[in-house]
């Protein structure tokens, strides 16, 4: 196990007074058994309206606050602290179930019962379908073979595939461009495997989160690290090594992620998870910083 805090600061700077804002954050990362969530902070500048929580469809929960009088500057600034446990150890691939006979389950059947992971098999705002990405995918997606095999095979071959390239893409990128141009941004990984797993039929949920320079297992940095990281879920259900259904795969950096990797929410995409975003009235032009640190404060524990 290992402790890690986290700190995020956005910082917007208006040109022209904004008289009027309306902000939903996703800054509290996830409390579940292999991420524990030992504290978590957030302040905002100037100081808002009473905050409002509230969970959301996937269950995570949200922040809701309000700015009434005007002001040319926002900051916001998330403290987490959290414990982490390796969540897929003991992972066997190869025992996981077919992933042509998952993708049959979740076809619709009338009166049949409704399984929630449908939901991540659709189409999404930044998941639009695309037949280039069946496609991409045939090679590592071949009748019979089990899921979990085919998720990492997919995962390795982005990795190799795709460039990662700092401020390549935009977050309103098409997903098919960054197809197209074969590089971007951790936020295009994602979306791209997700893509692909939802062309046949596979429940995928984007994973917003953050994760170490280095991870506490050792091995070369990562890449996106020290900012707001993105990654996928795969659905694998009776898995061995996987705790629940859902299997963590970072195609950024290629590996099943350990205690390096803090989930922040879950969704279909992107537009689902952002860490902070509104609606105002005024400000004109703006400028936005975003920093985020994360560091180990606790002593790294092995598990046995």
């Amino acid at each position: 196990m290992v402790d890690l805090e986290v700190v995020h600061e956005t910082r917007y700077v208006y040109a022209a007074p904004v008289t009027l804002a309306h902000h939903l954050a996703h800054l509290q990362p996830l409390d579940d058994g292999a991420q524990r969530l030992l504290g978590f902070e957030l302040r905002v500048s100037p100081t808002p309206d009473p905050l409002r929580h509230s969970r959301d469809a996937a269950g995570n929960l949200q922040c809701h606050f309000s700015l009434i009088r005007p002001h040319d500057t926002l900051t916001v600034r998330a403290t987490s602290r959290v414990r982490l446990a390796p969540r897929f150890g003991a992972l066997r691939p190869e025992t996981s179930a077919p992933w042509d006979l998952l993708a049959e389950r979740l076809q619709y059947v009338a009166q049949a019962p409704f399984d929630p992971a449908v939901e991540y098999t659709m189409p999404s705002p930044f998941v639009p379908r695309l037949e280039a990405l069946r496609d991409y995918g045939l090679p590592s997606l071949r009748p019979g073979r089990p899921v979990a095999e085919a998720a990492i095979e997919l995962m390795h071959r982005i990795h190799a595939d795709f460039q990662y390239e700092s401020q390549s893409t935009e977050i309103d990128t098409p997903l098919a461009q960054a197809f197209a141009q074969r590089r971007g941004v951790c936020q295009d990984f994602a979306h791209l495997m997700a893509g692909t797993l939802r062309m046949f039929g596979l429940p995928a949920r984007y994973v917003s989160g953050y994760l170490l320079t280095r991870p506490p297992e050792g091995g070369a940095p990562l890449l996106g690290a020290d900012a707001s990281h993105a990654w996928v879920q795969v659905w694998c259900p009776g898995t061995v090594g996987v705790d629940g259904a859902w299997l963590d795969l970072d195609p950024t950096n290629d590996l099943v992620p350990a205690t390096g990797h803090v989930r922040l929410a879950v969704g279909r995409d992107f537009g689902d998870v952002t860490p902070l975003r509104g609606v105002i009235r005024g400000g004109g032009r703006h400028t936005l910083t975003v920093a985020v640190g994360t560091r180990i404060v606790g002593p790294v524990v092995a598990t046995g």
